[in-house]
């Protein structure tokens, strides 16, 4: 089996669609025939691992076969562990990494907003850091510092100093290969902003400063809230699995997914032949 690679999907502010974005990456990685864990590493929400969850008892339900990742837990009680001591957390997630590394060609974490060992950790053995924003200065915070008068670009913020804690630590640990790190503008109105430029232009100061590619997130459909609750994507919907109705809304929606595969340089997993099939 080929290296295993992590993709860990990061933003320390909640809110950003963090979630939305992983569990529509692993499903896509699935389609495209890959082996795929899922370490749900906000302990207390769990959203990625209730969608997947979720899917697991419609699928049930409706004597339906689709593809499912591997969804690996800390413990027995995630919540619970909430409240231990950091020691146990991390070996309850060196536990679940070194599973996912014998088992499977992709490991996805999706991490919580804000700071902890096993998320520092998670970031150190990141090939891939994807990290959604919603397009607003709220957002851009979290990753840079702006002058309240100028609006010019200052200093990077707390999360580019969490990513660029791991990828020193990836570098001592004798990696070879350099993380990658894009940033999703997600979440996109459908209308031009007034102040979008004036963010275009400090996201792209920072992402020369800092080292991260920019590219296209998900917008605010309704197609990703109403599939939710069975575990489902738009890469799933099939005349076979079909829970709400088709519109062109839907068409859109894996056309936005097929892009965010492409910018992340996971086309070869995209699952472009069943999306186009269906």
């Amino acid at each position: 089996m080929a290296e295993t690679r992590v993709i860990v999907v990061g933003n320390e502010k909640g809110g950003a669609g963090k979630s939305t974005i992983a569990v529509h990456l692993v499903t896509a990685l699935l389609y495209g025939g890959a082996k795929v864990a899922v370490i749900d590493l906000d302990l207390r929400q769990r959203t990625s691992a209730r969608f997947f969850e979720n899917r697991r008892a419609w699928l049930d339900n409706k004597k339906i076969e689709l593809p499912e990742p591997l969804a690996l837990n800390l413990s027995d009680n995630d919540v619970a562990l909430a409240e231990r001591p950091e020691e146990e957390q991390v070996a309850g997630f060196e536990a679940a990494f070194a599973r996912a590394m014998a088992e499977c060609d992709f490991i996805l974490i999706d991490t919580p907003g804000g700071d902890s060992a096993i998320t520092r950790m998670a970031h150190g053995r990141a090939d891939l850091v994807v990290t959604p924003m919603n397009d607003s200065f709220v957002d851009f915070d979290m990753l840079g510092t702006v002058d309240p008068v100028t609006l010019e670009l200052t200093k990077p913020s707390l999360y580019s100093l969490t990513v660029w804690e791991g990828r020193k630590q990836r570098a001592l640990s004798g990696q070879r290969q350099a993380m990658d790190w894009v940033v999703l503008r997600n979440r996109l109105a459908t209308t031009e902003a007034r102040n979008r430029k004036r963010l275009e232009d400090r996201l792209n100061a920072l992402a020369k400063r800092v080292g991260f590619r920019i590219g296209p997130g998900l917008r605010d459909r309704v197609i990703y809230r109403e599939l939710f609750p069975f575990g489902l994507t738009i890469a799933d919907l099939s005349p076979q699995v079909r829970p709400v109705p088709v519109s062109l809304q839907h068409l859109a929606a894996r056309q936005e997914l097929r892009a965010l595969m492409h910018s992340l340089g996971l086309s070869a997993y995209s699952g472009e032949t069943m999306l186009a099939a269906q």
